[in-house]
């Protein structure tokens, strides 16, 4: 969704740029000449000119649509973007109808539709909450906990975490109910507090769910390891494999709004939240 979004958007601004262009180069001189052999046309005031020398509706809106166009694709490209999870593979991190900024450049500046990589300005951490391109379909924004960087060996026995040798501290809080998971409904799940990198993530472990063992995997250098917070419900490096450095789109780092579908009420109290 993303992706088509940003084509439309880059085709929206080019568009009415060209149009613009084209009606100020050969077609307002001729309007601007001809309105002002009119009388008085000296003394009126930018505004009256203006609307004189207004050109057909499709360019007047051209002229008008271009620089918010621009401003938008600028700010969307290379500074922040709105994005909305459509699944419960991060619960309870990030809930269904969570709208949350995502940082644009925290790792590097990309150009936009394309995302090849024009410098870079850090480097994704373990812990951080990542958005990136689906390896699988790249026209697919994903959103997954960064659990291991290039180089790193990982662990995963008994639904329990082991990096680099040392195990990932985590706390049972208890057992829960999944009010909002779309996908499964009402399920029970065990909730940890897991601790990667100075990062405190909330998780979750479905009891019946038999986990998927892996002992000593070595992330490939230019590759990063993903799992969702909702680890027995997340499609991640688990099925799909590793998530390439070229498929970063930026950093999670705040909610913006939260609707509850099943209450059909905001979550005032998610509004402002930061991303661990």
């Amino acid at each position: 969704m993303g992706f088509y979004f940003e084509l439309l958007l880059v085709i929206a601004v080019f568009a009415s740029g060209f149009i613009a262009l084209i009606d100020r180069m050969f077609f307002y001189k001729a309007r601007y000449a001809r309105v002002s052999t009119i009388p008085g046309f000296e003394t009126l005031s930018k505004h009256d000119k203006r609307e004189l020398t207004k050109g057909p509706l499709f360019a007047d809106y051209a002229h008008s649509l271009f620089p918010v166009l621009l401003f938008v694709f600028c700010l969307r490209g290379f500074v922040v973007e709105l994005f909305e999870v459509p699944s419960g593979s991060m619960l309870p991190t990030i809930q269904l109808g969570d709208y949350f900024l995502v940082n644009k450049f925290i790792y590097g500046v990309r150009i936009p539709l394309f995302n090849t990589e024009l410098f870079k300005v850090s480097k994704p951490q373990a812990g951080d909450i990542m958005v990136f391109q689906d390896p699988v379909n790249p026209q697919i924004d994903l959103i997954k906990t960064v659990i291991g960087l290039p180089g790193d060996h990982i662990t995963y026995i008994n639904k329990k975490l082991t990096i680099n040798g040392v195990p990932v501290p985590r706390k049972y809080i208890g057992r829960t109910i999944e009010l909002n998971n779309a996908n499964l409904g009402y399920t029970a799940v065990d909730h940890y507090q897991e601790t990667i990198n100075g990062h405190v993530h909330d998780i979750y472990n479905t009891p019946g769910i038999a986990p998927v063992d892996f002992t000593n995997l070595v992330v490939p250098a230019g590759e990063y390891f993903m799992m969702g917070d909702n680890r027995d419900n997340s499609d991640d490096s688990r099925g799909w494999g590793f998530a390439p450095y070229k498929n970063i789109e930026g950093k999670a780092y705040m909610l913006v709004f939260s609707w509850n579908s099943v209450t059909h009420r905001v979550r005032w109290d998610r509004i402002g939240k930061k991303m661990p």
